[in-house]
């Protein structure tokens, strides 16, 4: 028997696992790390399925390539020849931008995949770059972008110490936590509430996190902008303003904010003008406050102005860059982001839409129209990485019907889904027990600075290749080198610029060094080991790779500490309240709000087991609670004439669903979980628990403005009985 440490990739709670396997390098049992200094020994019930999901008999182990019309194995070699030949024809014929590339939800939680995303999509030197955070979070990032000129610095709420949480359309409870990583979120509310804090919650659904809070407030969906506009007008209107940070266009603010006062807006959102008054009473007089929203309140048509808001109350309230407040977490590795330009987007288009490049992402909206539509710069190629697009872009099923239209598919995955099933080469990584593990980007939003490293837990089996050899040969050919070429060339590249970086910045622990000297002193067994061991000695606390390795269980490095100056990049050193992208959406907010109301919003829901469509496929984490059921309330059932099963009807779709009535979810909203739609899936677990494709009904020309984010949540319906 062998014992294992490793933080659980699954979601964004970043726990400490310690694992047991046997001989045959079966996991045999999961328990909490408790020597963890974070997570302190809390698992849920996805990281206790973690062995299931390592071994699941249905994952790729071969590439595949297709022949003859069939996917068929083959060895790695004739896999890349394959990907060489396809993508070659591809940009002879019709050049680079011809090309696109689609990067999934899990190239976050590994070290290969965010470590070769970049360099994959510079060097198929396309503009058709796409990738989850379009139908996830970039909203929150245009927004801190605008705020601080800098999109990743991302403040988290200090949960640990603040007196008063306000969330938004977050159910942390179930998610874990997102964009703002803390293990054990139930126990933190717990505390917080015990030592005589409140916790308040905004949703349109009695989520789990809402049924431990001390207050929950139904809010109808995607309104949350005029909300915290109420609270906004308040803070200004019974000058309860306290501002701690440097700041620009608060008069302006002011200004803005007139128009919404609590009396203005509380029809729209549901919740009455006396409430949003307390609650905007209640974050003033809090001795530290926080506010906090998440996925609810950013796939939705106005994600940004929410997103944005979020933090303009923290600031006006005091509480921005304050023990107990929303702070900075200050990662144990080197920031890029954070010696970089100010914020800026749009600095290209869509071919086919016009929409605007953020963050050097096109919206996902939009890549079955660069697909579809013929001219110069058709998309007639596709890399997907760790992705499933077909269920979780919007309007998903037109995607699926574009999909067979491309020359070429490759796609970086170990299952055969809903999308890869169209592919023309797929290229399956190694199980999870085999890969090294250090979360680059869930440790920049850690409610408590944080470090901890995995080493893979089994060896590779003779003849596979790491994820890391996978992604950097797939990026020498995209690069035109050829599918034998050496990818360590790309790690090497990574490496300098970085360390020519850190000695030209003062205060760098390697300020005014010889670069190669530096270099000199990086070690590492494999790239990505190399690139972590640099990033540690190049970071704020000297931490190296070979230290992690002595303290499997992970390092404390202390609570967050004020560092707003440190992220800030804004031309003018200051917090900007008022940026005029985001004040020009605001006439949108005006005409939005001054039409009717849908009489039915579709919304979306987390499922305490599942989190992407490719958990689906475990037996211990489907069935139960985890069913794809339409949550109605009594009310609407019985004035709808519904039965067991409705017809679920919107602008681009209808599905026949189930039919769940509950008093948890607001009357006027119904409410889909998302992943779901297996039927026909080469995966038998997940086809025997289908469910249907929530993605069917939401609109994808339809989009949060700023962000390009796809809308999700508050997609107007008709609900009719099947």
């Amino acid at each position: 028997m062998k014992t294992a440490y490793r933080t659980c990739p699954l979601c964004d709670a970043v726990c400490g696992l310690r694992l047991t396997l046997d001989d045959a390098g079966r996991v045999t049992s999961v328990h909490g790390d408790t020597d963890d200094p974070f997570s302190r020994g809390y698992l849920c019930p996805k990281g206790a399925s973690l062995g299931r999901i390592d071994e699941d008999p249905h994952r790729l182990s071969r590439p595949m390539v297709r022949v003859d019309g069939e996917l068929r194995e083959v060895s790695w070699e004739e896999a890349f020849q394959a990907v060489d030949r396809g993508l070659r024809q591809v940009i002879d014929a019709h050049g680079r931008q011809a090309l696109a590339v689609y990067l999934g939800n899990p190239t976050f939680h590994t070290m290969g995949g965010i470590l070769y995303r970049f360099p994959l999509a510079q060097a198929l030197g396309t503009r058709n770059v796409f990738s989850a955070s379009t139908i996830d979070q970039i909203p929150k990032q245009v927004a801190c972008g605008h705020l601080f000129g800098n999109a990743m610095a991302i403040p988290v709420p200090d949960l640990d110490r603040t007196d008063h949480l306000l969330i938004l359309g977050a159910n942390p409870l179930v998610s874990n936590g997102s964009l703002c990583a803390a293990p054990n979120f139930a126990a933190r509310l717990a505390a917080l509430r015990k030592r005589g804090g409140r916790v308040v919650v905004v949703d349109p659904r009695r989520t789990r996190t809402a049924e431990a809070a001390d207050e929950h407030l139904f809010i109808r969906p995607g309104t949350d902008p005029l909300f915290l506009l109420g609270i906004v007008h308040t803070l200004f209107a019974e000058d309860l303003v306290t501002v701690r940070v440097p700041v620009d266009g608060l008069d302006e603010l002011r200004e803005l904010a007139r128009d919404f006062a609590p009396e203005a807006v509380a029809a729209r959102c549901g919740v009455p003008a006396e409430t949003i008054v307390r609650q905007a009473r209640a974050l003033a007089a809090a001795p530290t406050a926080a506010v906090y929203a998440r996925i609810g309140t950013t796939t939705v048509e106005f994600g940004t102005l929410a997103s944005w808001l979020v933090d303009v109350v923290n600031t006006l309230t005091g509480n921005l860059d304050r023990p107990g407040g929303a702070m900075f977490t200050r990662p144990a590795t080197f920031e890029f982001w954070a010696t970089g330009e100010p914020y800026t987007d749009g600095r290209w288009h869509s071919r086919v839409r016009g929409l605007p490049e953020a963050m050097g992402e096109l919206p996902v909206a939009t890549l079955a129209d660069e697909i579809e539509t013929p001219g110069e710069g058709q998309v007639r190629a596709l890399v997907t990485v760790a992705g499933n697009p077909v269920l979780s872009a919007p309007n998903g099923p037109r995607l699926d019907r574009a999909l067979p239209g491309l020359d070429f598919m490759v796609c970086v995955d170990p299952y055969l889904n809903e999308t890869t099933r169209h592919a023309d080469v797929i290229l399956p990584p190694p199980r999870m027990m085999q890969m090294p593990h250090y979360d680059f980007l869930l440790l920049t939003v850690t409610v408590r600075n944080y470090a901890r490293f995995s080493p893979a837990a089994l060896p590779l089996e003779p003849g596979q290749l790491s994820e890391a050899e996978i992604l950097g040969r797939l990026t020498m050919i995209a690069a035109g080198a050829g599918p034998d070429a050496d990818p360590s060339a790309i790690d090497e590249q990574f490496l300098a610029g970085m360390i020519g970086a850190s000695v030209q910045i003062p205060g760098s622990p390697v300020a005014g060094r010889d670069p190669a000297e530096v270099r000199a002193e990086m070690h590492g067994d494999t790239g990505p080991e190399l690139l972590l061991d640099a990033m540690l000695k190049l970071g704020p606390y000297g931490l190296s790779l070979e230290e992690l390795k002595k303290r499997p269980s992970g390092v404390d490095l202390g609570p967050l500490q004020p560092r707003l100056p440190e992220v800030l990049t804004t031309p003018s050193g200051r917090v900007q309240l008022a940026p005029a992208p985001v004040v020009a959406d605001l006439a949108r907010l005006r005409a939005r709000t001054a039409g009717p109301v849908p009489e039915l919003l579709l919304i979306g829901r987390r499922q305490l087991r599942s989190n992407n469509s490719w958990l689906h496929n475990i037996p211990t984490l489907v069935g139960g609670s985890n069913t794809c059921t339409l949550h109605v309330h009594p009310d609407d059932r019985a004035r709808l004439g519904l039965g067991d099963r409705a017809v679920v009807k919107s602008a681009v779709g209808e599905l026949v669903v189930p039919v769940e009535p509950t008093e948890d979810i607001m009357p006027g909203v119904v409410s889909l979980p998302h992943g779901w739609g297996h039927a026909g899936s080469a995966q038998p677990v997940a086809a025997a628990h289908a469910g249907v494709n929530a993605n069917a009904l939401t609109d994808d020309s339809v989009l949060d403005v700023l962000s390009g984010n796809a809308v999700f949540n508050g997609v107007p319906v008709t609900v009719s009985p099947a």
